[in-house]
């Protein structure tokens, strides 16, 4: 197993927990509240989105490349 494969899991199982992370965060109160009254989510909640898809789609990318390779 190379080292890109072992960072192409990490990546992914990080982008995993953080877009559940997201999940969990956008159905808290107090996002549900700002999701109501300006039609979005918090910035926090955003972010977790954002790293969760990045992690996600560069743990693939490695993880693809790896098995590509092989």
């Amino acid at each position: 197993m190379t080292s890109s494969t072992i960072v192409g899991f990490v990546a992914l199982a990080l982008g995993g927990v953080l877009l559940f992370v997201a999940w969990r965060a956008s159905n808290a109160p107090v996002d549900q509240l700002s999701q109501a009254l300006t039609g979005r989510y918090t910035d926090n909640t955003m972010w977790y989105v954002l790293g969760g898809v990045a992690g996600v789609v560069v743990g693939a990318a490695l993880l693809y490349r790896g098995y590509v390779r092989n």
